[in-house]
C-alpha cells in the first residue's frame, strides 16, 4: 500500500532496509525453551542445519545484541519483536554480581565456569551505553557507572598504564596472585584495547571520570608497552597475541582513532593510519579481511570488517577523506553480500523432536537465520570450507550479527554529517535527514539526486576518485529556474574529491551525474587470487565462484537504475557513535 510519505525512489541499497532484516535474525535467534537466551552460532550446511549455544550466550551475545537492537530500530523504525528484546534486556541485568561485573551462568550441561570474561565486558558496556543513550534511564546509568567503576577497580595499575593480567575475573578476585606479580596480560588488544571505544562513548554522554581513565591508561598500554602492533605497524603474530587475530587489533585501531580524534592526539592517529593501511594489504579491496595471521586466517569474520568500517570513517573524520571511498567499497560489497537474506538452500526441520534443549536445536533454522551476517565467509562464498584453514567450523556467531547491525549503522550515519553549518554526503547512498534526501543510481546510472528539506550554508558532496571531474555535471533547479555547473570548473572542489555546492536553499534539486567505471582486478586473500569485475564500487562478478552460497555473482546491472515507490527516514535528532 502506498502511503501519503511515499515518492519515487531509486531501488538500490538502502541500509535502513537492511536494518530491518537483521532484526528478524536478532530476535529469531531467541531460545524460548531455554529462558530466552539467544543460540551463539549456527552451522548451515548440516542437513538438517542447527543453532548452538556456547560460552558466549551471556555478557557477549546479550550485550551485542542489545547494542544492534537499538541501532537497528533508530535506523529502521521497526517495532516488532519488543517482547523478545524484553527477554534479553531481563537477562542481561540477571548476569550482573554485587561486585558490578557481568558473568557467564552455568549451563548444567556444558562445562564453562561461571566467571567475568573480560572481553564479555566490552560487549555489556557497549549495550549499557547504547540503552542509556537511546532512553535516558537513571537506574541503567546506575548499573553502568557500577559496572565501570568496577573496570577500573580490577585493573592492575602502574605507573604508565593499567592491564588485565588474566582473561577472565572471579568472585574472589584474579584466579593467581602469581599472574599480577608477573605482569602476563594475555592478549591486551582483546581485554583492553578494544574496551576503549565503549568507554570513551561513555565518557562522553555522562562524563564519567573513570571511563575516561580506563581510556588513558588502556591506549597508554597498546601504544607504548604492548607489542600488540610493531614498530611497522603490522600486527604481532605471537600465539599469545592469538596470531594476530584481525578482529581484535583492528577493534582496538577503532578503539585508538576515536580517542586520538577526542583528545586531538595526532601522533596517535597517525599510530592507527600506519596500522590500517598495513590491515588493508592483507584484506580484499571489497571487504574480506583474514580471521588471523595463521590457522584462523581463512575465514573472514563479519566483526572485523566492521572494524575496518568504523576505524576508515574515524580517519576520514580525521582529515584523510581518501578513506571514505574505501568504507563505501566495503559497505557496498562484503557486508550487505554477508547478510543472509537467501536461504532456499538451507534444510532445516519443522518440529523440535531433535533438539538439545540448552545446547542445540534443528527447529526452523533458516527461517530465524533470515537476516544474519555471516559468522566465517570466504571471499566468494558465505560458508568457508578452506583446506588451508581450520576446515568448516560454523556459519553464524551472533557477534557477527550484532557487529553487522553496527557496520549497518556506522554506514548510515556518516552517509551525510554536519559541522558548523556545513553539510557532507560522504556515501553516495540513499539516505533521508531532516537537511536533504540522497537518492543514489548507483551502480547502474552515474547519478545522484539531492532533494534539499532546508537552508544548508554550505553543501559538499563526495564524488568518487574513478568518476574524474572533467565530466561531473551539476543541474540545480529551484522555483522552476534550472542552471548547470561543471566539475571542470577548479573553485568547484576541496579536500580533493568533495563538490563545494555552496549556498542551497529549501526546495531545491540538484542532480550531479558522471561517468560510471568499469574496471578489473585481481584480489589476493592469503595466496588465493579472485578476479573481480567492478562498476564503480560494486562488484558485479567474482571468480572463482563460490560452492555453498556463492557472493556477487546474482547482481544485475541496468541501463536506468531500477525506482520503486517508498521513503526515507528522516529523524529530528540522531544517535552518533
Amino acid at each position: 500500500m502506498i502511503t501519503k510519505n511515499q515518492k519515487l525512489i531509486p531501488d538500490t541499497l538502502m541500509l535502513e532496509e537492511r536494518a530491518g532484516h537483521v532484526l528478524h535474525a536478532i530476535i529469531g535467534m531467541s531460545d524460548e525453551d531455554h529462558q530466552h537466551i539467544p543460540f551463539f552460532a549456527a552451522n548451515l550446511l548440516e542437513q538438517p542445519a542447527y543453532l548452538t549455544h556456547g560460552d558466549w550466550d551471556y555478557g557477549s551475545s546479550h550485550g551485542r545484541l542489545i547494542d544492534a537492537l537499538v541501532l537497528a530500530r533508530h535506523m529502521s523504525g521497526e517495532e516488532r519483536g519488543l517482547d523478545i528484546e524484553a527477554k534479553y534486556r531481563e537477562n542481561f541485568l540477571g548476569f550482573f554480581k554485587d561486585d558490578g561485573l557481568s558473568y557467564r551462568m552455568k549451563n548444567p550441561k556444558a562445562p564453562w565456569e561461571p566467571t567475568a570474561n573480560l572481553i564479555d565486558q566490552r560487549a555489556v558496556i557497549l549495550a549499557l551505553t547504547s540503552w542509556y543513550m537511546s532512553t535516558g534511564d537513571r537506574k541503567i546509568k546506575s548499573v553502568a557507572d557500577k559496572h565501570v567503576a568496577a573496570l577500573k577497580r580490577i585493573a592492575v595499575k602502574e605507573r604508565d598504564v593499567w592491564y588485565y593480567p588474566a582473561s577472565e575475573y572471579t568472585v574472589n578476585g584474579w584466579p593467581s596472585n602469581n599472574a599480577v606479580q608477573l605482569r602476563l596480560a594475555p592478549d591486551p588488544a582483546a581485554f583492553c584495547g578494544r574496551l576503549i571505544m565503549p568507554l570513551l562513548k561513555y565518557h562522553e554522554l555522562t562524563g564519567n571520570t573513570d571511563a575516561f581513565e580506563l581510556c588513558q591508561y588502556f591506549a597508554a598500554l597498546i601504544v607504548q608497552r604492548s607489542g600488540v602492533f610493531n614498530p611497522d605497524g603490522s600486527f604481532n603474530d605471537a600465539l599469545a597475541y592469538r596470531s594476530g587475530h584481525f578482529h581484535t587489533r583492528i577493534g582496538t585501531l577503532d578503539a585508538l582513532a576515536r580517542f586520538a580524534w577526542f583528545t586531538r592526539d595526532a601522533s596517535l592517529t597517525h599510530f592507527v593510519k600506519k596500522s590500517y593501511d598495513w590491515a588493508l594489504t592483507w584484506s580484499t579491496a571489497f571487504g574480506w579481511t583474514p580471521g588471523d595471521m595463521h590457522d584462523q586466517a581463512f575465514e573472514h569474520e563479519t566483526c572485523s570488517l566492521v572494524d575496518l568500517i568504523s576505524t576508515g570513517i574515524m580517519l576520514a573524520q580525521s582529515g584523510y577523506t581518501e578513506y571514505w571511498a574505501v568504507v563505501e567499497r566495503f559497505l557496498r560489497n562484503h557486508l550487505t553480500e554477508s547478510q543472509l537474506l537467501d536461504l532456499d538452500w538451507v534444510v532445516s526441520l519443522d518440529h523440535k523432536d531433535a533438539d538439545d534443549v540448552g545446547l542445540k536445536s534443528f527447529y526452523n533454522v533458516a527461517e530465524r537465520a533470515r537476516g544474519a551476517f555471516a559468522g566465517y565467509s570466504a571471499p566468494n562464498d558465505f560458508c568457508c570450507d578452506k583446506h588451508g584453514g581450520r576446515g568448516h567450523t560454523s556459519d553464524l556467531q551472533t557477534c557477527c550479527i550484532g557487529s553487522g547491525t553496527r557496520g549497518l549503522f556506522m554506514g548510515w550515519s556518516n552517509t551525510m554529517t554536519e559541522n558548523n553549518g556545513t553539510v557532507s554526503v560522504n556515501f553516495l547512498l540513499n539516505r533521508g535527514s531532516r537537511w536533504l534526501d540522497v537518492s543514489s543510481h548507483l551502480p547502474h546510472e552515474g547519478k545522484v539526486v539531492l532533494d534539499i528539506h532546508q537552508n544548508i550554508p554550505k553543501l559538499l558532496l563526495r564524488i568518487p576518485d574513478w568518476a574524474g571531474y572533467a565530466k561531473v555535471m551539476i543541474q540545480r533547479e529551484l522555483d522552476g529556474t534550472a542552471h548547470t555547473q561543471s566539475g571542470s570548473d577548479p573553485s568547484m572542489w576541496v579536500k580533493q574529491r568533495f563538490l563545494d555546492l555552496g549556498e542551497t536553499r529549501k526546495g531545491e534539486t540538484i542532480t550531479v551525474t558522471f561517468p560510471v567505471s568499469k574496471r578489473q582486478t585481481v584480489e589476493k586473500a592469503m595466496g588465493e587470487e579472485f578476479v573481480t569485475q567492478w562498476r564503480g564500487d560494486d562488484v558485479v562478478h567474482l571468480s572463482p565462484e563460490g560452492t555453498h552460497h556463492p557472493f556477487y555473482n546474482h547482481r544485475q546491472i541496468f541501463d536506468k537504475a531500477p525506482m520503486k515507490m517508498g521513503q526515507y527516514r528522516r529523524l529530528e535528532q540522531e544517535y552518533y557513535w
